[in-house]
C-alpha cells in the first residue's frame, strides 16, 4: 500500500487497491503513473502482457477526470470484445469508492441501442471496440468532442487487425489538445506511425526491451510430421495432467475441429473464435475461467481478451505468420510474477521460424522430444500417487469401512496397490502400449536457417484477382504439389504477391510457371529481391515485399477481421470433373487438391477432472 501511495494515488484509489489484494507496483506501474499523473502530456508505454497496463493508465484516468461531471472525459479503445469488457470491469473495480463513476462498454454482438442509453445517462469513461464506436459516432450516439484523455490499449494488435482506418476516424472527432496514452507489447513500423501521427513529443516508458518475451517464460519446440501434429498436442497434454492451457490455431475452422476432436477424446476442451456469438464466448470464458475446461483453444484476435493469471502452458498448434503475434501468445502464461511454459509444434519446414522468432524476443527455445507412450504412462500414475498422498481423509466413509474390508479381505496391502492403481494405469497403457514414436529428426544445427536457403518470389497476381494469402497458399502448394508448410511467408497485394520456397524448389517454380496462363491470362513467377524477412504472410495489403523493379502495390483488404488468418477465400474458381466452373473467383484452378487433414485421436481415452 505503501509503494502505490507513492506513486500519488488518491485515497478512494488506495481503498480499491487494498480491497483487491494489490500490495507492490508492477514496473510499467512503477514507471507511468507518476508521469501521468503529473501532468497532462502524451505517452508510449511498451511492457508485455500481463505486466499490469490496464492498472496503469486506469489508476491516473480516474484519478484526473471528474466524476461530478457527466461529459465523457476519458476514452478507452481496444481490440476485441473480450478485452474490452475485462477492462471495463477493472476500471470499475478501481473506482469503486468513486461515487458517481459510470464506466460503460461499447463493442460488437450487443444491442446498440442498450448501450446508447447507457451513454445517455452520463458516461465519464468509455471502453471501446473500434468498429462498434465508429459506428456509435456515426450514428451520433456519442459524443467525444470533449474527452481530455484517450487510451490506444494493446495498439499493435489493433493495427494487426486493421483498424489504423476506424482508430483515424475515431480520433477525427476527439479534440487535438487530449491526452493520448498508447499501451503496446510490441514497437512494429505501424506503431511507430500512429504514434507520430496522433502524439506531441511523447515520452516513452518501456519495461524490459522492445519486443522481447516475458522472463517467467519457457520455450520449447517440438519437431513432428504435419499427420502427427494433433496426436502429439494430445501426448503433450496427457504428459502434463496439471495442464491449464490455450492452444493457438490460425483459423476459426482449424480452432473449432482440434477443440471438437479433443472434447471427443475426453478431454475438457473448449474453443473461442470470431464465428461464435457474445454469449457462446462469455460461456466459454466463464467455464475456462472456473477451470471447467483446461484445454481452451482459440485463435490469435479471440484470445486478446483472456486474462487469466494462473495458464500453465500456451500451446502453439500452428505458428503464426506474423512474428509479434508469438509475443502475445507466449503472453497468455507467465503473468502476475508466475511461471509458463510456450510449446510449439512444427514440422521439419517450419524450423527456420523458431530463429527468427528467437532473434525477435531475445530468448532461446528449446527442443525437445514429444513424450513416449510409457513415459506418458509413467507421469499420470505418478500424479496419481501424488494427488492420493495428498488428499485429506475424509471420516465420513469411516461407516462403509467394515463391508470395503470384507470385500478386499483375503488381498495383501501390495495387492491391492497394484489393484488401485492399475484402474488408472491400464488405460493409458492400453492406449499408448503400441504408440509409436512421432519426433522427428531436425538435422544438423536445428535444420534450420531464417532466409539462407529460400527463395523469394514476384508473383503478378493478387488481391483484385479474389486472392487472399490463404488461398493463394493453397493454390501454389497445390500447383506444385508441395507439402502445407513448404509454401510460406505469403504476402498479398493489390495487383501482385509474394512467397517463399525453399532454394532446392527454385526451379521447380520457375518451370511451373514458365508458360502458365489461368483464364487466358500469363501468371508470372520471378525472383524478387526481396528476402521475405518481413513478408506479413496476411491479406493486409500492408505488406513490405518489394518486386526487383520497384513496383508496389496500394490497395488495403483484408478488414478489420483479417487478424490472425481468421478468413479464407478463393482466389479461383474450382474446376470440376466435368469440366465446368464453380466457385467465386476470377480465375480456374489448374491446380490438384490434395487432404492435409491431421490425424484425428482415437477413443478409449479417460475424462479429465
Amino acid at each position: 500500500m505503501t509503494a502505490f501511495k507513492a506513486l500519488g494515488l488518491d485515497e478512494q484509489l488506495l481503498q480499491a487497491i487494498t480491497d483487491m489484494g494489490f500490495e507492490t507496483p508492477s514496473e510499467v506501474q512503477e514507471q507511468a503513473i507518476p508521469l501521468l499523473l503529473e501532468k497532462d502530456q502524451d505517452l508510449v508505454a511498451l511492457a508485455q502482457t500481463g505486466t499490469g497496463k490496464t492498472a496503469a493508465f486506469g489508476f491516473p484516468m480516474l484519478q484526473k477526470i471528474d466524476i461530478d461531471s457527466r461529459t465523457t472525459q476519458g476514452l478507452i479503445l481496444s481490440p476485441t470484445r473480450e478485452l474490452c469488457m475485462q477492462i471495463t470491469n477493472e476500471m470499475q473495480a478501481y473506482g469503486k469508492y468513486k461515487k458517481g463513476l459510470n464506466v460503460v462498454a461499447i463493442y460488437g454482438g450487443a444491442s446498440i441501442t442498450d448501450q446508447a442509453r447507457q451513454i445517455k445517462k452520463g458516461a465519464q469513461v468509455i471502453v471501446a471496440t473500434p468498429g462498434r464506436m465508429k459506428d456509435m459516432i456515426s450514428r451520433r450516439m456519442i459524443d467525444i468532442s470533449k474527452i481530455e484523455y484517450c487510451v490506444l490499449d494493446e495498439a499493435d494488435e489493433m493495427l494487426n487487425m486493421g483498424f489504423y482506418e476506424d482508430i483515424t476516424e475515431i480520433l477525427s472527432h476527439s479534440p487535438e489538445d487530449k491526452s493520448t496514452w498508447l499501451f503496446s507489447a510490441t514497437m512494429p513500423k505501424e506503431v511507430s506511425t500512429i504514434a507520430k501521427k496522433f502524439m506531441h513529443n511523447p515520452l516513452e516508458v518501456t519495461v524490459g526491451s522492445k519486443n522481447v518475451g516475458s522472463e517467467n517464460v519457457e520455450h520449447e519446440y517440438f519437431v513432428v510430421s504435419g499427420r502427427d501434429r494433433y496426436p502429439a498436442l494430445k501426448r503433450l497434454a496427457d504428459a502434463n495432467p496439471e495442464i491449464f492451457s490455450v492452444v493457438f490455431c490460425r483459423t476459426k475452422r482449424d480452432t473449432q475441429k482440434v477443440a471438437e476432436m479433443l472434447i471427443a477424446d475426453g478431454y475438457n476442451a473448449g474453443a473461442i473464435h470470431g464465428d461464435l456469438s457474445q454469449n457462446q464466448r462469455d460461456i466459454v470464458m466463464k467455464q475456462f475461467r472456473n477451470r471447467q475446461i483446461q484445454m481452451l483453444v482459440a485463435t490469435d484476435v479471440a484470445a486478446r481478451g483472456i486474462d487469466v493469471d494462473d495458464i500453465t502452458h500456451v500451446i502453439n498448434y500452428q505458428l503464426p505468420d506474423e512474428i509479434e503475434t508469438y509475443t502475445h501468445r507466449s503472453g497468455r502464461t507467465g503473468r502476475a510474477g508466475k511461471n509458463g511454459i510456450s510449446m510449439v509444434i512444427v514440422t521439419k519446414s517450419e524450423i527456420r521460424k523458431i530463429k527468427s522468432i528467437e532473434k525477435k524476443i531475445q530468448k532461446s527455445f528449446v527442443k525437445k522430444e514429444v513424450p513416449s507412450g510409457m513415459e506418458i504412462c509413467e507421469k499420470q500414475l505418478m500424479h496419481l500417487t501424488n494427488n492420493i498422498k495428498e488428499t485429506e481423509i475424509n471420516h465420513d466413509i469411516d461407516v462403509y469401512l467394515p463391508k470395503i474390508n470384507e470385500a478386499l479381505e483375503g488381498f495383501s496391502k501390495e495387492e491391492l496397490i497394484k489393484k488401485f492403481f492399475s484402474v488408472e494405469f491400464t488405460r493409458f497403457y492400453n492406449y499408448y502400449n503400441k504408440a509409436k514414436d512421432i519426433n522427428q529428426d531436425a538435422g544438423p544445427d536445428r535444420d534450420y536457417s531464417d532466409d539462407t536457403g529460400s527463395t523469394r518470389f514476384f508473383l503478378n497476381v493478387g488481391n483484385k484477382d479474389d486472392f487472399t494469402w490463404m488461398s493463394l497458399k493453397d493454390f501454389l502448394r497445390d500447383l506444385l504439389n508441395l507439402g502445407k508448410d513448404e509454401v510460406y511467408k505469403v504476402d498479398v497485394k493489390d495487383s501482385f504477391s509474394f512467397f517463399n520456397v525453399d532454394e532446392k524448389h527454385k526451379d521447380l517454380v520457375l518451370n511451373a510457371f514458365a508458360d502458365f496462363k489461368l483464364d487466358g491470362r500469363n501468371v508470372n513467377a520471378e525472383v524478387s529481391t526481396d528476402g521475405g524477412g518481413k513478408g506479413r504472410g496476411r491479406d493486409k495489403g500492408r505488406g513490405r515485399g518489394r518486386r526487383n523493379d520497384d513496383s508496389r502495390g496500394g490497395r488495403r483488404s483484408g478488414g478489420r477481421n483479417s487478424g490472425g488468418g481468421d478468413r479464407g477465400g478463393s482466389g479461383f474458381k474450382k474446376r470440376s470433373k466435368s469440366g465446368s466452373d464453380s466457385g467465386s473467383g476470377q480465375f480456374k484452378g489448374k491446380s490438384r487438391r490434395r487432404s492435409d487433414k491431421p490425424s484425428s485421436g482415437t477413443g478409449g481415452r479417460r475424462r479429465r477432472s
